[in-house]
């Protein structure tokens, strides 16, 4: 840059940047006078006032033309480390805020493992993206498996980079992962005011098939959801459109059955449609054209036809053809339309599927929804045997930690090589439709007892997981920590409809609200609060969509309810699995409430995750003895109703308790703490132990004869929840010390040892024999958990008078059905060998 200010005429060196300008302008100013005058200008002579004045407005102007005005800039800076860097979202299924991290380094494209990767990386690559923040992220190639280098693998970031590069990793290009292990991220859908997009590159995603819905196509009225027959829709960027059906193949209507959440189709009567069509045709044809001016003025009702409801209908239908897409060829094992061949119509085709129509499916759904959408049971196959794949700890029918049955013991599959193809066979063999994500991770929580399977391979035809290739697993090959788990496509029943929540301070709690009918018009009420517990509040944060049930509330006094009063329905029994409180038990058309009032009304406090307790059987199995223990020791424990009804009458001081100890050591395998029900504030002392006891029973301890009958009980109060051990990688949390916070950590475990008070039953009068003991944790479900069929601990066991012998001790659900009947009918120890 050269500027002359009369007979000074100087050249400066051209700025390429602002940062270059100011340092240039720092060393200028920084050198001294004589330097100016003399070595940076030789030839200049010792400068006037008036020549310094010169070069003051020569800085000023140099100042205002570089560095502009003062004014604060939006867009978020651009680091110099990542300005070499691209960005960009790909992948399919997924919206435009969300999909695989790509990034261009060095001209080529790679992704991101998954390893180690945090919602916290996740925020710092949405930002680099444009984007505020994120709120989640994907593992396992999500959005199918990327191609080229994997760039970054173990990225560590505590989300507050600017860059992606200031995070820690094994450096670029450094990984020992494969595609399959891509990760990917959902940002918030709000981009950074200003964002200069320049290092942003948007894989074309205008052209995507996002959603798929079937429209009934015939009848009148309201239909029975979910809709299984009916006109194929698909949702594109600019609204939905219909899909030509020529070329229409059973695969296609198979995935698009799957992602409507149903396990397979089912032949279409494509001549009815045929018929209806022309008839739709031929009605149009003899509707009577307009010739010149409409009449408005003249009004007249034609004269209902046989079958015009239908006809109409379709009519209608036919009237609103949009076609968006065509040539959809699908294998059948695809999760998603997406990832099948198809074509779609470009804005400027004028002749839109030429001869044919649009494609018709009809679904079978799974025997969890057959009732509700008016199927025929005999249409639904007889199962055979009982099922070898289930799954557990999911707040939601179809999602959850997958469990096989082997050798009559359920046992976990290690997530390695686990994907959609792997989950939707689970999916689809349990009754729901195509998976629509593959979990590893342990993300449904941490299984016990065996690893049946790994590195299961599965093409998307079999019928059953047990047919996919997979590797008998050994116990070092994988841990719980990678236990496989799935969610599920599920179809749309319309229960979330009737339910909401109101008054509270966020969606996921308030004052519960449900919808009824008849007679007359639809309206919301509430629900009686007697006898409503954690049961029914699991019931409802289900039906709301909401996941677990934190808290069921009996009363709502600082929850405003707003304009309705009215309490619609009392009684509610639920067992807990229902889909919707219309399937539990509760009175019909009579409302009895002990307590009226709105206060006195049904609320839920809701949560994503939820904590899972078992009890370490094999623990029992190893501690179990009988100890006779004088009666004056015993005090504390009978105050605390440690003994049998029978203690009260003997001879206190003198005297003994035969009690059968054993240690019991619970984890917490969920994915929540659980802390106790009632805070410090409520905690009851009790003054012979010296302790404070947060819930009054946490444990229930039973002796039981093999038909059921009772026959001696105990009971354990939990006087201190605290974290005793924990996994490696994680820490504790709770210690009853000083006052301390009680619960458990996810990941770690309470030992009550057998020689602490009422850590024991009463066996005094009990009989020789053989019985079962039975040992069930959190048995009022004081506490919400994701999974109570795994609270109860059984084993077998032979008193002779003098011993006890205690084995096969297992979780209540740990064994098939066969083998639990085999437990129950158990015909004794003829001695004390244990075979």
């Amino acid at each position: 840059m050269s500027l002359s200010l009369g007979l000074l005429s100087v050249s400066f060196p051209l700025m390429t940047s602002l940062s270059q300008t100011r340092a240039w302008l720092s060393l200028s100013f920084s050198l001294p006078l004589s330097l100016w005058s003399t070595q940076t200008f030789p030839a200049m002579q010792p400068v006037s006032v008036w020549q310094w004045s010169l070069w003051g407005l020569l800085l000023c102007l140099l100042c205002s033309s570089c560095l502009g005005s003062p004014s604060p800039s939006t867009a978020p800076e651009k680091r110099a480390e990542s300005q070499g860097l691209r960005f960009r979202l790909a992948g399919f299924p997924r919206k435009p805020f969300e999909g695989r991290v790509e990034i261009e380094r060095a001209g080529e494209w790679g992704t991101i493992c998954d390893d180690d990767f945090t919602l916290q990386a996740a925020h710092v690559l949405c930002r680099e993206l444009g984007f505020t923040e994120a709120t989640g992220w994907t593992h396992s190639a999500k959005y199918g498996p990327g191609t080229g280098r994997i760039w970054l693998d173990n990225l560590s970031c505590s989300g507050t980079e600017k860059s992606v590069t200031e995070c820690a990793s094994r450096g670029w290009g450094n990984s020992d992962c494969t595609h399959d292990e891509d990760a990917g991220v959902i940002c918030k859908d709000q981009r950074l005011p200003g964002f200069s997009d320049f290092n942003v590159i948007e894989v074309e995603h205008n052209l995507q098939v996002e959603e798929v819905r079937l429209r009934a196509a015939v009848g009148r009225g309201r239909r029975p959801l979910p809709v299984t027959e009916g006109l194929v829709e698909v949702r594109l960027p600019d609204g939905w459109s219909q899909v030509c059906d020529k070329g229409w193949s059973a695969h296609n209507s198979h995935v698009v059955c799957g992602m409507l959440g149903f396990p397979s189709e089912k032949r279409v009567n494509t001549a009815f449609y045929r018929k209806l069509r022309k008839r739709a045709a031929k009605a149009s044809a003899r509707r009577p054209k307009p010739l010149g001016r409409p009449i408005t003025k003249l009004k007249f009702k034609p004269k209902p036809q046989v079958g015009r409801g239908p006809v109409k209908r379709l009519l209608a239908q036919r009237q609103q053809h949009s076609f968006g897409l065509h040539g959809v060829a699908c294998m059948g094992t695809e999760a998603h339309l997406s990832l099948c061949s198809l074509e779609f119509y470009r804005a400027n085709d004028t002749a839109r599927c030429p001869g044919g129509a649009p494609a018709v499916v009809s679904c079978v759904p799974g025997p969890l929804y057959a009732a509700s959408s008016g199927q025929k049971k005999q249409q639904q196959p007889k199962p055979q045997g009982e099922a070898r794949v289930r799954l557990k700890g999911g707040s939601h029918p179809g999602e959850g930690r997958v469990e096989v049955l082997k050798a009559g013991t359920w046992g976990t599959v290690c997530d390695r090589k686990w994907d959609l193809l792997a989950a939707s066979v689970v999916c689809r063999e349990l009754g729901f439709g195509s998976a629509r994500e593959a979990l590893s991770g342990a993300r449904m929580g941490q299984g016990m007892g065996a690893i049946h399977l790994s590195e299961v391979r599965c093409s998307g035809q079999e019928p059953s997981l047990w047919k996919c290739p997979h590797k008998n697993i050994t116990a070092e090959d994988c841990s719980h920590s990678q236990d496989a788990g799935v969610r599920c496509n599920l179809p749309y029943t319309g229960v979330d409809t009737k339910i909401r929540l109101s008054g509270g301070r966020s969606r996921h709690e308030g004052r519960v609200e449900v919808q009824i009918g008849g007679p007359g018009p639809l309206r919301w009420g509430l629900i009686c609060g007697d006898d409503w517990g954690t049961l029914e509040a699991m019931v409802a944060c289900r039906q709301l969509g909401l996941g677990y049930a934190n808290h069921g509330l009996q009363e709502t006094w600082y929850w405003d309810s707003g304009n309705v009063t009215e309490v619609v329905m009392s009684g509610v029994r639920c067992t807990g699995t229902e889909l919707s409180l219309d399937q539990c038990a509760h009175h019909s058309t009579h409302i009895a409430c002990k307590r009226t009032g709105t206060h006195f009304t049904a609320g839920v406090i809701c949560s994503e995750t939820a904590s899972d307790l078992l009890l370490h059987s094999a623990l029992v199995q190893e501690t179990a003895y009988i100890e006779d223990r004088p009666l004056h020791m015993l005090y504390c424990a009978a105050e605390e109703n440690c003994l049998a009804r029978s203690a009260r009458s003997a001879n206190w001081p003198y005297g003994h308790r035969r009690l059968l100890r054993f240690s019991s050591q619970i984890h917490n395998l969920g994915r929540a703490d659980f802390r106790p029900k009632a805070g410090r504030h409520s905690w009851v002392w009790h003054e012979c132990h010296g302790h404070y006891h947060s819930m009054d029973i946490f444990t229930h301890y039973d002796i039981l004869t093999p038909n059921g009958t009772k026959v001696a009980e105990g009971h354990k109060a939990s006087f201190c929840l605290e974290d005793t051990e924990c996994q490696e990688d994680v820490s504790k949390r709770y210690e009853c010390a000083n006052f301390g916070e009680q619960g458990i950590t996810v990941g770690c475990w309470d030992l009550y040892r057998h020689d602490i008070d009422c850590q024991w039953i009463d066996i005094t009068d009990v009989k020789p024999g053989n019985y079962i003991l039975q040992v069930v944790i959190n048995p009022n479900f004081e506490v919400a958990e994701s999974d109570f069929t795994n609270n109860a601990m059984k084993c077998n066991c032979k008193y002779d008078g003098h011993r006890i012998w205690v084995h096969n001790c297992h979780i209540g659900d740990a064994l098939s059905e066969e083998a639990n009947r085999k437990f129950e009918r158990y015909p004794g120890q003829t001695s004390n060998q244990i075979i």
